[in-house]
């Protein structure tokens, strides 16, 4: 059972997607940038033994606004994860790869998840999967708003970028922001910031999407109506992914 200690009111925002390529450490650590500019330090925990994230704290500049950074394969999986006392957001980072049962362990813990889908077939392919297998064995609710979609490295003039939007439009998930393909990201990564951290010239095409984000995050949950019907396609995913556990679970029995 993972466990966080911190502080009463603490935020907890997991960026989970099971593909990797998609952008998931660009957006913690930029969310990460963002909140690092208010008063109280937020912290990245870095789950991926690749280490981007702590890669980027290790570049930050010692006169930014102070981000803390944990390790998450250095610490004992039966100890809750202790918090510096000052830090009110945490921003966790999984990795692709992640076992099923941790990402629904991280799911039930936060109180937003954001899934970023790069708008081509494969991945939105696998996103939609992903989200059929949250729903059906994670038990998310999309009536308690938990979950929301960030395109990432967008053409908005794509075809592929159409079809993303018509797969969220079936499954009544909102695309709360779309980010494009650009080297401000690049850039920022390199330094150890976030783009809400360069210069306004450089940004003023991206950071509107990354405010939109943040909004979203720090907007109050409030538990719509719950809608029974998933639509055509998500029904049709939910139905795929429950036949494939049966499939799993005959096999096992043979």
């Amino acid at each position: 059972m993972i466990r966080i200690a911190g502080a009463d009111d603490l935020k907890k925002i997991v960026v989970i997607n099971p593909k990797g390529g998609c952008g998931k450490t660009t957006l913690a650590t930029n969310l990460a940038g963002a909140y690092a500019l208010r008063e109280s330090p937020p912290t990245l925990i870095d789950c991926d033994p690749q280490g981007f994230c702590i890669r980027w704290l290790e570049q930050r500049p010692a006169e930014r606004p102070v981000c803390y950074g944990i390790d998450a394969n250095t610490i004992d999986d039966a100890q809750p994860i202790e918090l510096p006392s000052d830090s009110k957001v945490v921003i966790i980072d999984l990795p692709a790869g992640t076992p099923v049962e941790d990402f629904h362990s991280w799911t039930h813990l936060a109180d937003r998840v954001l899934l970023p889908v790069v708008p081509s077939a494969i991945d939105v392919f696998s996103a939609s999967r992903f989200i059929a297998e949250l729903m059906l064995d994670a038990q998310l609710d999309r009536s308690q708003q938990k979950l929301a979609i960030v395109a990432n490295r967008v053409n908005s003039r794509t075809k592929s970028f159409e079809m993303l939007k018509r797969f969220l439009a079936s499954l009544q998930i909102p695309l709360v922001a779309t980010l494009r393909d650009s080297q401000v990201f690049v850039q920022a990564a390199a330094s150890g910031l976030g783009i809400c951290e360069l210069p306004s010239y450089l940004v003023k095409n991206d950071l509107p999407q990354m405010n939109a984000i943040i909004r979203w995050l720090d907007k109050p949950r409030t538990r719509v109506a719950r809608d029974t019907q998933l639509g055509s396609l998500g029904s049709r995913l939910r139905d795929e992914a429950e036949r494939d556990r049966e499939t799993q679970r005959e096999g096992v029995q043979t």
